[in-house]
């Protein structure tokens, strides 16, 4: 990590893109600059091939390889799936799923598929409609403009997601439509041993031999989903220096964040979050170690925790570096002088409002203040209690449906109404034991970080203890059936009083300070951020134009380069792994243990066969599942990790030693064929 941040200056995001930097949209992909780089012809019909096979999924991404629907994406996508269906005695956790036809695949609850059908720019709209408002009145018109561009494009069909996406901080915005499946079924996916093979240890680290990937199928109208735009399968295995495109959604960057911005996460955010991921780890730790059914329960929230508290500690660790900080200032002077010396420029940066890099720290000051109490009753509220969760958004919707449409809080429409219904009424299994273990943490955790004398912590706890709270609480409430959650949403908030149920009562009586928290934060922090980062990005737009690719915003995005490994020091890293190395690490002992069909089926695999690779493709979380393209728009692998130098691209991205983690569609095949003998899927694959 403190080699990656120390060159990280050499390739800051802010200036012209270079080498494989920049998860670009399909809208402004460089393809005269890719084509030249690698001597190719792609074109937009590429383009436009690529964009319709693409899947955004629940936090992940994928590609659709059939006409029937079929998905590729994670082992690790799907493993909230492959759980709520073992606790329904629908699969094994141990043993993982394989549909043998389609009437044995097994709807996910909850899991959506979107795919991009439409993109329109409504820069002109949006910036137009915001003019000359600062404070809570800007904030309420972007919203308000928001809610009609989705209105108008997406009206009241469930058939499709409206979203307007702010690109660049507020440098341009365009409507994106997508087709929304909500139907979506579980096909196949391995052992978990296999899938997760290495686990912890071996998370963002390479060599690695992890068989992570799994099928999903779209349906429609209780009907595999015809899909005519999907991607063909190659077998073939990538080579060394061979170009890679990855499709998918990134989750988030901050690559344009100003350094005072980057300093109050070091300072504050981070070590924050860093330290609440590493309690909260050591309590699912310590409740897994109970017996083999709690370590099954929370088997797929210790994954995520452990994989965030990796993620958030090595960003920390590059922040820390101070050579990070220091050439983000000096970006931020060299903007300012190229604007300096462009009048229309020097008006449009030193307006009213003053300096935008000012206007930013100076909010930086008012977030320090505020965040504890936004983070523990407002952003952070819950932690991960589902319970919670559907408490809270239960007594908000009837608190905000009761109001005229003008009069409600941003986010708070017809159409998020009609979702949330939706959600509510999916039949998710509630585990009881993680449900107060979640709910105890974040109130000691809050109690700890406001302290005990805070009037908040006073009104959350009353004259009970943080653990029999969250006993009472979860033993008492009826939120976990689905049928009392859905009439629960249709009451008005007297009717939702009336009923007694404590989660409710506790949510009532708290929501008041945690809306007060949204507001202050919302007024101090980001009105006046978000206008002073539109300016930013105008003058950055004036200066570089589309040579900079936008931060990641969990939309669709394409990244480019090659199968390369890397050198750090004396050490370095091929670009593949193989089958025979996956045996060689194999132990008795978790997480290297292989599951029974693997040890039958070795004198079958081929040992030299590419078991996973790495590329110089640019991504972040989110992009899970992606598929790994050869330029002839061929899925060769998907991308699931990063190396530990990739944490680091949260802020800048390092062409030296970045890289995308990818499973090779070589071994899919093989496994496919000579381990679970899916022949079905090979078939369907367009393989032998």
């Amino acid at each position: 990590m403190l080699a990656a941040a120390a060159v990280i200056g050499l390739f800051w995001p802010s200036a012209p893109a270079r080498a494989e930097e920049g998860m670009w949209t399909f809208e402004t992909f460089p393809l005269a600059r890719v084509n030249a780089a690698y001597g190719l012809r792609l074109d937009q019909a590429w383009l436009d091939r690529v964009r319709g096979a693409a899947v955004r999924l629940n936090g992940c991404s994928g590609s659709i390889l059939s006409p029937e629907g079929l998905v590729l994406t994670n082992a690790h996508c799907v493993a909230p799936c492959l759980q709520d269906l073992t606790e329904r005695r629908q699969a094994d956790m141990e043993t993982g799923f394989a549909a043998a036809a389609r009437d044995e695949e097994r709807t996910c609850p909850g899991q959506t598929a979107d795919v991009l059908v439409d993109v329109q720019d409504v820069t002109d709209r949006m910036t137009a409609a915001a003019a000359d408002q600062d404070g809570a009145t800007l904030l309420q018109v972007l919203y308000r403009t928001e809610e009609a561009i989705k209105q108008e494009a997406c009206g009241g069909d469930a058939r499709f997601t409206c979203q307007v996406v702010d690109f660049h901080h507020g440098g341009r915005y365009a409507l994106y439509k997508y087709r929304t499946y909500r139907d979506v079924r579980l096909v196949f996916t391995p052992e978990p041993s296999v899938s997760s093979f290495g686990g912890d240890p071996d998370n963002f680290n390479f060599p690695r031999y992890s068989l992570d990937f799994a099928f999903l199928r779209l349906y429609d109208d209780d009907r595999p989903a015809a899909t005519p735009q999907n991607l063909r399968w190659s077998s073939a295995a990538p080579r060394e220096g061979e170009p890679t495109f990855v499709a998918g959604n990134p989750a988030m960057t901050l690559r344009q964040l100003t350094s005072a911005q980057l300093l109050r996460q070091r300072d504050q955010g981070l070590p924050i979050l860093v330290g609440q991921l590493a309690e909260l780890r050591g309590r699912l730790l310590q409740y897994s170690e109970t017996g083999s059914r709690q370590a099954e329960a929370a088997a797929t929230a210790l994954a995520g925790v452990e994989n965030s508290y990796k993620v958030v500690n090595g960003q920390l660790s590059a922040l820390l570096d101070d050579d990070l900080i220091q050439a983000k200032r000096a970006e931020e002077d060299e903007l300012r002088q190229a604007a300096a010396a462009d009048p229309a420029l020097v008006d449009m940066m030193d307006d009213r409002r003053g300096d935008p890099w000012t206007v930013i720290a100076r909010a930086q000051t008012a977030a320090r203040d505020l965040y504890p109490t936004f983070r523990q009753l407002e952003a952070a509220a819950g932690s991960g209690s589902g319970l919670y969760s559907y408490a809270r958004v239960i007594v908000r919707v009837s608190q905000e449906r009761a109001k005229p449409p003008e009069e409600r809080r941003p986010g708070y429409s017809d159409a998020y109404f009609a979702a949330v219904a939706r959600k509510l009424a999916i039949d998710k299994p509630i585990q009881s034991d993680l449900e107060r273990l979640n709910l105890t943490f974040w109130l000691q955790k809050t109690r700890e970080l406001l302290t005990v004398d805070d009037p908040n912590v006073r009104a959350l706890l009353g004259d009970e203890s943080p653990e029999a709270l969250a006993e009472r609480l979860v033993k008492g409430t009826r939120l976990d059936d689905p049928d009392m959650r859905v009439a629960m949403l249709a009451m008005t908030p007297d009717e939702l009083a009336a009923t007694g149920d404590p989660m409710i009562a506790f949510v009532m009586a708290n929501d008041m300070a945690a809306q007060l928290a949204r507001t202050e934060w919302e007024l101090a922090v980001e009105a006046p951020v978000t206008r002073a980062q539109e300016q930013i990005a105008r003058a950055r737009f004036a200066v570089y134009g589309d040579e900079v690719a936008p931060d990641a915003t969990f939309t669709l995005r394409l990244s480019y380069g090659k199968v390369a490994g890397w050198t750090q020091g004396r050490r370095t890293v091929e670009p593949f792994t193989r089958v025979a190395g996956l045996y060689d690490r194999a132990t008795d002992a978790a997480p290297f243990r292989l599951p029974e069909s693997w040890v039958e089926a070795r004198e079958t695999m081929n040992p030299q066969t590419p078991f996973a690779y790495v590329t110089t493709n640019d991504i972040a979380g989110g992009n899970s599942g992606s598929p790994v393209l050869n330029a002839r728009g061929e899925v060769i692998g998907t991308a699931f990790d990063g190396n530990i130098h990739a944490i680091a691209g949260t802020f800048a991205y390092d062409e030296r030693l970045n890289r995308t983690v990818a499973l090779s569609t070589t071994v899919m095949t093989e496994a496919l064929r000579d381990v679970y003998h899916q022949t079905h899927l090979l078939k369907e694959l367009g393989q032998r």
